[in-house]
């Protein structure tokens, strides 16, 4: 009897728990080696966010959808919020923005062989350019509105690369990270050492988690994520996803 009184303790137990953790619901898209269905916990962002949420009792649901409807179905209420985006005033106008959630740096890729240099945006004039649909490039987007440099648009980033191998494009504008990440999934060995970046960076990054201000319940959101976030990197834990995602441990075998 008492055996069976325990029991069904801790299942009252078990129950009333699972009704008291909280759930924010987040919109992402595929953006290896950050971001990925494919990958272990769907990337290390992802698992940073859903380990910070959960220091401070918050459990997270990601929806996978393309970035454009990822970005508006978050702006519009019908989710909490979106991973992971930078700063820009129109979006600051719809969103609260989390603590810094991690850094990029984005690049010029060329093809070795390519003597190129940059220093300033004139060293850019009469180059080809790869750039993918929907991203936003402000330098280059500058230069081709004066029509000093070509840019090309196709749907992936995978297509550019094929393009600077076929030396269609001379240059590619792309995250390191996110550049060699692909390089690893889709190309061979020998077309990988063909390839190289340019040491100056075009920009450094910082990206964030959003939340929408179309939801009152975000600005308490917003607080246990960046107090979770915190203590996620306190304890070392932060970096330690960040290192395991450079040796290639969120890969499935």
């Amino acid at each position: 009897m008492l055996k069976q009184f325990l029991i069904l303790l801790l299942v009252l137990s078990a129950s009333v728990s699972a009704r008291s953790e909280e759930i924010i619901r987040l919109t992402t898209g595929e953006w290896a080696p950050y971001l990925s269905k494919d990958l272990k916990h769907y990337g290390f962002v992802s698992h940073i966010v859903t380990e910070a949420f959960a220091l401070e009792g918050v459990k997270v649901e990601y929806i996978f959808l393309p970035w454009k409807r990822s970005y508006h179905e978050a702006l519009f209420g019908k989710y909490d919020g979106s991973v992971i985006w930078s700063r820009n005033p129109v979006r600051e106008k719809n969103f609260y923005y989390s603590d810094v959630l991690i850094e990029g740096q984005s690049v010029f890729f060329h093809l070795k062989t390519y003597a190129f240099d940059w220093k300033s945006s004139d060293d850019l004039i009469g180059e080809h350019v790869g750039g993918t649909l929907g991203y936003k490039y402000e330098l280059l987007e500058v230069l081709e509105k004066v029509k000093k440099i070509k840019l090309y648009r196709v749907a992936t980033d995978k297509q550019s690369f094929n393009m600077l191998l076929h030396k269609r494009i001379q240059i590619i504008q792309l995250d390191r990270d996110a550049g060699y990440d692909l390089l690893q999934d889709y190309f061979n060995a020998d077309d990988i050492q063909r390839i190289t970046h340019h040491s100056k960076p075009i920009r450094n990054d910082n990206y964030h988690l959003i939340l929408s201000k179309n939801n009152d319940k975000n600005i308490r959101f917003l607080s246990l994520f960046n107090k979770g976030l915190k203590r996620l990197k306190e304890s070392g834990r932060y970096n330690q996803y960040i290192n395991d995602s450079h040796q290639g441990k969120y890969k499935y075998d």
